[in-house]
């Protein structure tokens, strides 16, 4: 049990513990991404959350976990020319993924330990760290239901599963930072009807947009549509391409045709690109706190740079490095619009 009374300095570390859990989820989406791109993620066949966290030590070990691949549709369909050493190759990122994901759960429980029994948690706070290690256990289930759909008869991962895999890393990682935030700086709501008001209540639209992006490229990563239409900003010589709808039923079309994928994409990104300006030239007539104003400019600074790594991933035709990036991007885009929502929500002159 926590006692009523905590530490003084509790709130500040308790805040910095869950920036460090922040940034190790921020590498495991890049590097999810990396174990993406280089068709890593279905190297590893089995789901051993407590015996997997040794890898192959042996010549011996080695063979059998190959030969365990050799059983599954990527190897008979489409990687059968594949070497011990070549699957060494891919097996690597899939077992640091896995890995860094255990290592997030380690960050985690024990520091939460630690604050429990030193009565560093107030009643408050116990239930929301609690839903985030409830969120970490099914993102692992999460990952190898994922897994799963790449071993049946297609050797490749359902673009639903992966999304829904990237969108709840996103949402964890919001959830923790937005919660960190609170135990640095305890938002008070501002008055109703107010400009500053309305510029906060714009921000929450700028972050809902960002999150649906990042699921729009989930599904571009699925469906592997960034390969296909590296021009901009035309696609097939359109700003509208033809084949938008081919598939019955409509819906499918958002979700499985790669010219609708990508097209929403680009038009999310768009959004993006001209409301964020338009949210920053708002500001620009308001008094705000300079931490307000700085965190504006910053989210102003992502746009740009998330952009820029979007178009020249897309005209490059998706190199590893390059992609990466643009998904670490995402996550800076988003870390610095819920910055600037947080300062928005509180008293700011």
């Amino acid at each position: 049990m926590t006692n009523t009374a905590v530490p003084s300095n509790s709130p500040r570390l308790i805040a910095i513990w869950l920036l460090i859990c922040c940034a190790t989820i921020f590498g495991m989406v890049v590097l999810g991404g990396v174990t993406r791109l280089t068709g890593s993620g279905l190297s590893m066949v089995q789901w051993a959350p407590i015996m997997g966290i040794l890898p192959p030590m042996s010549l011996a070990e080695w063979q059998e976990t190959f030969s365990l691949y050799q059983q599954y549709p990527e190897y008979r369909l489409k990687n059968f020319h594949m070497t011990l050493d070549d699957f060494k190759s891919i097996f690597w990122f899939e077992y640091a993924h896995r890995l860094l994901g255990r290592g997030i759960g380690v960050i985690f429980f024990l520091p939460f330990l630690f604050f429990v029994f030193t009565g560093r948690i107030n009643r408050s706070l116990t239930p929301k760290l609690l839903f985030m290690f409830l969120l970490g256990g099914l993102q692992g289930l999460m990952g190898w239901y994922m897994v799963k759909s790449g071993l049946i008869d297609d050797p490749h991962v359902s673009q639903y599963r992966l999304t829904a895999h990237l969108s709840l890393a996103i949402i964890i990682y919001a959830y923790m930072f937005w919660v960190a935030m609170d135990l640095l700086a305890p938002k008070t709501l501002i008055p109703a009807q107010t400009p500053q008001k309305r510029l906060a209540q714009l921000s929450v639209l700028i972050n809902i947009v960002i999150f649906i992006t990042i699921m729009s490229g989930g599904f571009v990563a699925g469906t592997r549509a960034g390969f296909a239409f590296n021009t901009f900003p035309l696609m097939n010589g359109k700003l509208i391409p033809d084949g938008l709808f081919t598939l019955t039923p409509i819906w499918h079309n958002f979700f499985e045709n790669i010219i609708t994928v990508q097209f929403d994409h680009r038009v999310l990104a768009t959004t993006l690109f001209l409301l964020i300006p338009v949210f920053w030239a708002k500001s620009r007539k308001l008094e705000l706190k300079p931490t307000a104003r700085l965190s504006i400019n910053l989210l102003l600074a992502a746009l740009v740079l998330q952009i820029t790594l979007g178009i020249s991933t897309l005209l490059l035709v998706v190199p590893v490095a390059l992609a990466a990036t643009h998904q670490a991007g995402a996550v800076i885009l988003l870390t610095a619009s819920l910055f600037v929502s947080h300062q928005l929500y509180r008293r700011m002159i």
